[in-house]
């Protein structure tokens, strides 16, 4: 299994690469460039001229992409084109935190919510609560995150006013417990959005692993030794049923990353998906460029530890 990850991790270089080739051509395929929503005509053009020869786009792409890819991997994403020069890093910093408790959150959502129901209904099959789950899963992977998020602004904040509908925090004056409490206050509607998705999809995984573990061999003839059925239950059917879960867990860490682009657009959450999105309003390639590599690299690293559970939880899977 070691020489497996070593393996995997080694292929990281080559994907990288190819990562960052990917992210910078599509930057550049993109029509105009920053100083494109700066156009004055009150202002000579040589102005201009002068700011993107300084900013080198007017050097060839492969000498761009040289310098952008060098820079990145001394760990110097470049300076904004909009926010006064500011660096990518410094920006990035001040809001790569938000994200990440937004998508423990929302992982956090998943996995009370996912797990627990899909035992239940797969215990329980056509019951109530077993058509509702599936109808909630049917519903919770239909609707767009956008549109559900909208609809738990409408409702739970203007209506009911029991949660914030935008930032992180109250006041700049909030600190200590109150403060931990304020921002997991602000962050549990786009938490649940982000989640959703996510939780109806786990919730008709964990129903069908666990049914189609309930009904082994080995389950049946620990039924007929005696055993009860909350040890069938716990010891046999559970540890084998979240085999699957627990591996797609990996790759829910990098979707939940790159995946709260819209979800904080909508909450106006100051986290990397908002940052994103303006960059890209304001073709600001640097940030862009920058946060595209980094939900890519998330991406992979779900990936690697999708892999990595996998051979872990199961022992019958070896990798030579």
């Amino acid at each position: 299994m070691y020489k497996y990850i070593i393996r995997r991790i080694l292929i990281f270089v080559p994907m990288l690469f190819a990562l960052s080739v990917v992210v910078f051509a599509l930057a550049k395929a993109a029509p105009g460039d920053p100083f494109t929503t700066m156009l004055d005509p009150n202002v000579d053009p040589e102005v201009y001229e002068e700011r993107r020869e300084a900013e080198g786009l007017n050097d060839p792409l492969p000498v761009q992409y040289y310098h952008w890819i060098w820079s990145t991997v001394q760990g110097d994403f470049g300076e904004s084109l909009i926010y006064n020069g500011r660096p990518v890093l410094d920006l990035i910093s001040a809001r790569f935190l938000n994200t990440i408790y937004l998508g423990l959150v929302a992982l956090f959502f998943t996995i009370i919510v996912a797990i627990p129901i899909g035992i239940y209904s797969a215990r329980n099959p056509y019951s109530w609560l077993d058509y509702f789950a599936t109808g909630f899963g049917f519903f919770g992977l239909a609707i767009p995150n956008f549109f559900f998020g909208l609809l738990a602004i409408y409702f739970f904040s203007i209506k009911m006013g029991w949660f914030p509908s935008q930032g992180t925090i109250s006041g700049t004056d909030v600190a200590g417990m109150q403060e931990f409490f304020d921002r997991l206050h602000h962050m549990i509607l786009p938490g649940i959005t982000l989640g959703l998705a996510g939780t109806a999809t786990y919730m008709r995984y964990m129903r069908s692993e666990v049914l189609d573990v309930l009904g082994s061999d080995y389950i049946r003839t620990a039924k007929a030794k005696g055993m009860t059925n909350r040890n069938v239950l716990y010891k046999h059917t559970l540890r084998n049923a979240l085999i699957p879960i627990i591996t797609l867990m990996g790759f829910e860490f990098g979707v939940l990353i790159s995946g709260a682009v819209i979800t904080e657009r909508v909450f106006n959450y100051p986290g990397l998906g908002t940052l994103f999105l303006q960059g890209v309003i304001n073709r600001d390639y640097p940030i862009v460029m920058a946060l595209a590599l980094i939900f890519g690299v998330f991406i992979l690293v779900g990936n690697l530890l999708a892999d990595i559970f996998y051979s872990v939880v199961d022992p019958r899977i070896r990798y030579d």
